[in-house]
């Protein structure tokens, strides 16, 4: 009998710690609950309108291209600068390769403007941004000075990445057409120093070489 009187007074005593711990915390309690769903309903908000935004760009950049096919460039250009400006790591470098591959600006500054933009806006797998790079640099080399062509591709000469010997060719190709061929050398050589290249790489670099040497 007394062990059952223990019981209902300790139960009742839990339950009054409990309820007076309730009262003196329920507003801290339901903030915290309705900070919780607010966090996961932004979450998944805002994993929605990712995804729209990503069915949006991926319509713009196919209308873009239909706009191509039927000769209405000026329109398509700015269709795929707008879509370069929403940066999406994916569509925006698509757009600023198409535009690069059918010639849809034909000013330098502004082309250079929107390869930094896209390079300074979007994450990127690192070879991917090499890519980037590269292209960049490819574009750079019919016009920049000697000092700006490496400082673009220093990021690929100077470390370990796929696109490091197609960076080399480049640079020796460059100072092959500025006829200084010592600086070319030093390129070419770097090139056939490097270990497990597709064959066309090693053999573009001997023949310059070769070119070199007769010249």
């Amino acid at each position: 009998m007394k062990e059952n009187l223990f019981e209902a007074r300790y139960d009742v005593t839990k339950k009054s710690k409990i309820k007076k711990f309730y009262e003196s915390y329920k507003i801290l309690i339901f903030s915290t609950i309705l900070v919780l769903i607010l966090a996961i309903a932004s979450v998944s908000f805002y994993s929605e309108f990712k995804e729209k935004k990503k069915t949006l760009l991926a319509d713009n950049y196919i209308e873009a291209k239909v706009y191509l096919e039927n000769g209405d460039k000026n329109i398509a250009k700015d269709i795929l600068k707008t879509i370069i400006f929403a940066n999406n790591s994916t569509y925006s470098t698509l757009s600023l390769f198409l535009i690069l591959n059918e010639n849809l600006i034909v000013d330098r500054e502004e082309l250079l403007r929107l390869f930094n933009h896209v390079l300074e806006n979007n994450k990127f797998e690192k070879e991917v941004q090499n890519l980037i790079i590269f292209k960049k640099a490819l574009f750079q080399s019919n016009f920049v000075s000697e000092l700006e062509l490496l400082e673009t591709a220093k990021p690929l000469i100077n470390n370990e990445t796929l696109w490091k010997p197609h960076a080399l060719l480049l640079l020796g190709n460059y100072f092959v057409s500025k006829k200084e061929y010592l600086k070319a050398k030093e390129f070419y050589t770097q090139i056939l120093s490097l270990r497990g290249l597709h064959k066309e790489l090693y053999e573009q670099a001997r023949s310059q070489l070769v070119f070199i040497a007769n010249d």
